[in-house]
């Protein structure tokens, strides 16, 4: 039977095969049940495989899934489903029309400083939020990053990935991953750490502006040769990357630049004004709240007030959530420094814990305690609220109360992420979601979580949904620079 037009798991009717590799092929597919156009990426294993190959291969699809679903970040791909298609996994991610980078450099070359810088920071942002919950990526590369036709930038590929606290899939002396873009440390064969990954980056950024992999040679083995005893031929010295790509192409580990100086030299080679002059915050990227449940408006479309939006904000927890213990925190400890601002932020205080807000922007005390800060155009809003009370798990308050609010009562809902975390070391959830204004599309998120002291903290924000990359670090930064009571 032809595999166009063939229905997967009784509700994924694949269309067209959109790539394939070695072990795997993508369709576009459209989803039945909910009618939405969705990617399935189908394993395909040769009849002369060995069993335990097969099994470790079943093994790594799910993982992929895994590591991807508990990543909640707009540059990693969404994953939906995990299902059976005539004995094989297949993973049902989200589909973003794009074309891969490798595909574009292919076409173009290289790329100009600017655009490269931008798809840079589109990936260390997420490599932070990968390595803050403990999965290496493990394979970065050109093929494995989407640049989508709506400028959204995405990283997907998660099949080798490590995750802290599983055992590994590959067998002793086995390499994974790209042989041209494994850093030195791997090809002698020492434990890949969150410094690989952003060596992978440091050579995909050289080739995106060069052209070429700053090691090639004429045989893989030469190459590897290379990357692990010869340096590589620096861009000019005026160039604005040349700095930031000699310090991810450091041979040791050790000293090799880390992801929020990368991030914050990258931001700055991109233009972006936003990009704070010290390092930049990690992303937090999961919370969670509720016991109580209210109702909060969703702030800000266009010069007046768009339609509420019902977020949680009952904001208890549990001493731990379910399996997070091992889990990396996704933000520094809150209290381990005093308490700064970045430039262009100012400090604000709300039930004792402090928090930079952007300077400029307006203070408003809402109903029951929660203070809203405003900026001046009226588009971007930044909620924040500190209780003391008891309640039951939030995702589930969420998944079963919360969101069918939320979707009622505002159009275009579509759920981005919902999942469990950590912040400042603290169980944490996470949800992030768009939705329809009067004028345009937003985005928001909304982390909660409790202190040692059980005072509950939640974070929200939302800005239009077509700058949300621009405008993610205020909450981002909101969160980092949290500094609980003492």
């Amino acid at each position: 039977m032809p595999e166009e037009g063939r229905l997967v798991a009784g509700r994924y009717r694949l269309t067209r095969r959109i790539g394939s590799g070695g072990m795997g092929t993508v369709w576009c597919a459209e989803d039945e049940l909910l009618g939405r156009r969705v990617a399935v990426k189908k394993l395909r294993v040769p009849s002369h495989v060995p069993d335990d190959t097969i099994r470790m291969l079943h093994e790594r699809t799910r993982r992929e899934a895994r590591s991807a679903a508990t990543i909640a970040h707009p540059h990693v791909i969404v994953v939906h489903d995990v299902v059976e298609d005539e004995g094989l996994p297949c993973i049902v991610m989200e589909y973003v029309p794009s074309v891969t980078l490798e595909e574009a450099l292919a076409q173009r070359n290289s790329l100009p400083t600017a655009e490269a810088a931008r798809i840079g920071v589109a990936v260390v942002s997420a490599l932070r939020a990968a390595h803050d919950m403990g999965v290496l990526h493990r394979d970065i590369k050109p093929a494995n990053i989407l640049l989508g036709t709506d400028g959204r930038i995405v990283l997907t590929d998660f099949g080798i990935a490590a995750v802290s606290g599983t055992e590994t899939l590959t067998r002793t002396g086995e390499l994974v991953g790209s042989l041209a873009y494994l850093a030195p440390e791997r090809l002698r064969g020492a434990d890949a750490g969150a410094a690989g990954d952003l060596w992978a980056l440091g050579i995909t950024l050289y080739r995106t502006v060069e052209g070429r992999h700053p090691f090639d040679r004429e045989t893989p083995i030469e190459t590897a040769y290379a990357v692990v005893s010869d340096p590589h031929t620096p861009l000019a010295g005026s160039h604005p990357l040349a700095s930031l790509i000699d310090g991810l192409l450091t041979k040791e580990p050790e000293q090799r630049t880390r992801a929020a100086e990368a991030e914050r030299l990258l931001r700055l080679a991109a233009g972006d004004e936003a990009a704070p002059h010290g390092a930049l915050p990690a992303r937090p990227h999961r919370a969670t709240s509720t016991a109580r449940s209210r109702r909060r408006g969703l702030l800000w479309s266009g010069a007046a007030v768009v339609t509420a939006c019902a977020a949680t904000a009952a904001l208890l927890w549990p001493s731990a959530l379910p399996g997070r213990e091992s889990a990396s925190p996704t933000v520094d400890r809150a209290g381990t420094a005093a308490p700064s601002a970045p430039d262009g932020y100012r400090l604000e205080t709300v039930g004792g814990a402090t928090l930079p807000v952007p300077a400029g922007w307006t203070r408003n005390t809402l109903a029951g305690g929660e203070v809203a800060f405003v900026d001046p155009a009226g588009l971007l809003g930044l909620r924040v609220k500190a209780d003391a009370f008891a309640g039951a798990d939030p995702l589930e308050h969420w998944r079963t109360t919360e969101e069918e609010q939320t979707r009622r009562d505002n159009p275009g809902y579509e759920r981005v992420r919902m999942t469990a975390s950590t912040v400042h070391g603290r169980p944490a959830g996470y949800w992030e979601f768009t939705f329809n204004g009067k004028v345009r599309k937003f985005r928001a998120v909304e982390v909660a979580f409790a202190d040692p002291a059980n005072t509950h903290y939640g974070i929200y924000f939302s800005a239009p949904d077509a700058e949300w990359d621009k405008h993610r670090p205020v909450f981002d930064t909101a969160v980092q620079g949290l500094r609980l009571p003492t």
